[in-house]
């Protein structure tokens, strides 16, 4: 099998930006989301979650904080209007506005040799912030297969980031390949964060003030209640986002759900699953329907919290 090379620039259409200005944007989000953005510092970035009231996430964030009074949110584009007008619903007195900044920034995804070439550190740690210039940022995020990735925010109009182009597709799958969920319409409200590995992978702290879900999020991180988790897998046919999952021995009663998925470029696809850790043991994964594409487990690319 060629191998496949991930290396290169592409415009990500299918994100969105949310933009949270004013004195107390850094605070409001603070008690709206999974992580602390009241200490966000200008040389970080944030993964993170907005929860309902029983703690099931209905969007999914990487934010930064490029000024004092400004919170970027970069998040799928299919579930952002929802999410803004969620959140606007608590602003009340808050010090901020709220806005859909889509329109006002271009966003590339960067891949391998692509980082060096704009002056990225391909070795930075995932969560890091660098500004370039005035208005631009860069997020490393977390490699795929060991290539190391970026995520370039720039205002619209902004010269794009050098290297060479990179198939959309590809990157969708990199997405993937990185275990990092990001969440999309049709597995709104189906995990708490813990169930897509987001306490694992910066996505929760549990030291932060209340928001809402936190009691539900706490409760499962340190009573044992926890009892799904979410594993890399390849399939071999087509996977969707939303899909249940079944395991061997049962046809009626499925023991997850396909959280994100991808077309793998050397054939089949790869998904993220969030499943019952039972299932694991009890083999013969598939997708859709007892009959749908089989699944085969891959290691993650990072180590689960309690496995630390």
């Amino acid at each position: 099998m060629t191998p496949v090379v991930l290396n290169g620039v592409t415009a990500l259409s299918h994100l969105g930006v949310i933009r949270a200005e004013g004195p107390d944007a850094a605070s409001f989000l603070h008690g709206q989301l999974t992580q602390d953005f009241a200490l966000l510092g200008a040389a970080e970035a944030r993964l993170a979650a907005l929860c309902t009231a029983k703690g099931r996430a209905i969007a999914s964030f990487i934010g930064i904080r490029p000024q004092p009074e400004l919170v970027l949110l970069v998040c799928s584009r299919d579930i952002l209007a929802a999410t803004l007008k969620r959140l606007s619903m608590y602003v009340l007195r808050a010090k901020l506005k709220l806005s859909d900044a889509t329109g006002q920034f271009a966003l590339y995804g960067l891949a391998g040799t692509a980082l060096a070439a704009n002056g990225l550190d391909a070795a930075a740690p995932s969560g890091q912030r660098t500004a370039i210039g005035e208005a631009t940022s860069a997020v490393s995020l977390y490699p795929a297969d060991g290539v190391p990735r970026a995520l370039w925010i720039a205002p619209e109009g902004s010269p794009a980031p050098t290297g060479p182009a990179l198939d959309p597709a590809l990157w969708l799958w990199s997405e993937v390949r990185s275990g990092i969920v990001t969440l999309t319409t049709p597995v709104i409200e189906a995990f708490v964060p813990q169930m897509i590995n987001y306490e694992s992978v910066g996505g929760v702290n549990f030291k932060k003030g209340c928001y809402p879900g936190q009691e539900v999020v706490a409760r499962s991180q340190f009573r044992g209640t926890l009892k799904r988790r979410t594993y890399l897998v390849q399939a071999d046919g087509p996977v969707t986002a939303g899909q249940e999952v079944f395991a061997a021995g049962d046809a009626e009663q499925p023991v997850g759900t396909v959280a994100q998925a991808a077309e793998a470029p050397g054939g089949g696809w790869a998904a993220l699953v969030s499943i019952q850790i039972s299932a694991l043991d009890a083999g013969g994964l598939r997708a859709g329907a007892a009959d749908g594409p089989a699944l085969t487990v891959e290691p993650l690319p990072y180590p689960l919290l309690e496995d630390i």
